[in-house]
């Protein structure tokens, strides 16, 4: 650490920046962790800032890198050199499973990259990686212009910076698929896509695609239906291209639009590259060519895809005897009946009862199992996950009831901000011990519920939690982590 940098200064830059970066990233994908390892100039030590023990677990791995191995201080860098802030050299990245990472150096900061989590349900890592990006970017600003020009603004523009970094991300593959010269302006277009998801067409959401086409690449597309030129809406006239989206509602019909008109409707047929706004009502993904980037709802954008992964389940599953083929099977039935409610907007539950014998639970029960291998059978366990109770499915893959209740005592993980069908599940799994349930609520949360505890439930976060010393260097925080573990 240089003489010019306080300790007080560097350590409230590190806060507001990982505090922004946090707050923004659990806007865009749900409750996120972040950290940094930095290194100020050349001679320093690598220090660390994990407030919320993102990297717990990965002690070995960081050893290895950083302790045991110098290959990172070694590298070619910038001489020390605020004015040249802004020209970031990328870093490798350190592969740790389950998080994302980008890092960088520069001519007033030696080293840093930047951590937070990969989420299993994410469309796309890279509009995260972009805001990852600029957390590099923003503190190497901050540590050239020193603790007399500190302003703290770093930390509100990352809480902030959603739509920025899809923005950046589109701009980057536009530039690379098209080049600069790209006439497609991104701020207007994304805009508008959340505009017109906003945009009720007598109290329906919209549903269709439009599809933004660089006008060199027009020619690529086949044309239904061509508007006059003078006849061309505007594509910030939200209204009005919300009314047009009819025209394309259930088929395979699109809108297509240059970035600043709608010009007609064509077929599916896409050209070499492009942008599209699938409006799916309430939610929609914003799409290159085929590829999702992100998706959006309630006038933000998300990384989410608004689809369950049940990696939980399938993890639990793994833990009993039973045959690949047969694993596979209930895992599949259930993401199909699972993945039919998110889609329809209705809550359910699911019981897959692994137990030896059969218990029955309190419902209706079926006179013949259903096989839930074929797809007519799985059709009407969908028809029949709507109506109120669980289906109860066991182990040989078959529907034995629906509509049943879920019973059972009071236990200390249930949780009131959650409603009945959450809580019965968490008192029944408690009581049944090898039934994995699954429940899916109208507003689309899946949680996954064994043994009375709700599985990868993500962890809250405490917001006024922070890193209110000055960073560890590294090698003490391993060496802490290390004796808190040898004491458990």
């Amino acid at each position: 650490m240089t003489l010019k940098h306080s300790e007080t200064f560097l350590s409230r830059c590190i806060n507001d920046t990982l505090a922004g970066l946090r707050d923004g990233l659990s806007r865009f994908s749900g409750t996120s962790r972040s950290a940094v390892l930095f290194c100020i100039d050349e001679q320093g030590p690598l220090l660390i800032c994990d407030p919320q023990n993102l990297l717990a677990g990965y002690e070995p791995k960081l050893h290895d890198i950083y302790i045991e191995n110098s290959t990172w201080r070694s590298a070619i860098s910038q001489k020390y050199d605020g004015t040249l802030y802004s020209q970031i050299d990328p870093v490798d990245d350190l592969h740790l499973d389950g998080l994302i990472s980008y890092g960088g150096r520069s001519g007033s900061v030696y080293y840093q990259i930047w951590f937070t989590e990969h989420h299993p349900d994410m469309c796309s890592i890279e509009p995260t990686m972009c805001w990852l990006e600029h957390a590099v970017l923003r503190f190497s600003h901050d540590i050239a212009n020193e603790s007399t020009l500190y302003t703290g603004i770093s930390g509100s523009f990352l809480r902030e910076y959603g739509s920025h970094a899809v923005h950046d991300y589109l701009t980057d593959r536009a530039n690379l698929s098209l080049g600069p010269d790209s006439s497609i302006q991104i701020s207007p277009l994304l805009e508008s896509i959340l505009g017109i998801s906003k945009t009720p067409e007598e109290g329906a959401v919209p549903f269709g695609e439009i599809v933004f086409v660089e006008p060199r690449l027009l020619h690529q597309l086949h044309f239904i239906a061509r508007f006059h030129g003078d006849q061309q809406p505007l594509l910030n006239n939200h209204k009005h291209i919300r009314k047009l989206l009819l025209a394309v509602e259930q088929s395979n019909h699109k809108l297509v639009s240059d970035g600043s008109r709608i010009m007609g409707i064509c077929d599916s047929q896409l050209p070499e590259f492009c942008f599209v706004a699938d409006f799916q009502g309430k939610t929609g993904f914003l799409l290159i060519n085929d590829e999702q980037v992100c998706s959006f709802e309630d006038g933000s954008f998300r990384s989410t895809t608004h689809r369950a992964k049940l990696f939980e389940v399938e993890e639990i599953l793994l833990d009993y005897d039973l045959d690949t083929t047969l694993r596979n099977g209930l895992y599949q039935i259930a993401s199909y009946l699972v993945h039919n409610a998110e889609s329809s907007g209705f809550g359910c539950t699911l019981v897959l009862d692994l137990e030896h014998q059969y218990q029955q639970i309190s419902g209706q029960y079926l006179e013949k199992p259903i096989d839930l291998q074929h797809t007519e059978h799985l059709e009407l366990a969908c028809g029949l996950s709507r109506t109120d109770g669980a289906l109860h499915i066991m182990a040989d893959q078959r529907l034995h009831a629906f509509a049943c209740l879920l019973d059972g005592i009071s236990i200390s993980t249930e949780d009131r901000a959650r409603g009945a069908r959450y809580n019965s599940a968490l008192r029944f799994s408690a009581k049944r011990q090898d039934s994995i349930v699954i429940v899916v609520s109208a507003d689309k949360p899946v949680s996954v519920i064994y043994r009375g505890e709700e599985i990868g439930k993500r962890a809250i976060i405490n917001p006024y939690e922070s890193c209110t010393l000055f960073p560890d260097s590294l090698l003490e925080w391993l060496n802490k982590h290390n004796t808190h573990q040898d004491n458990q």
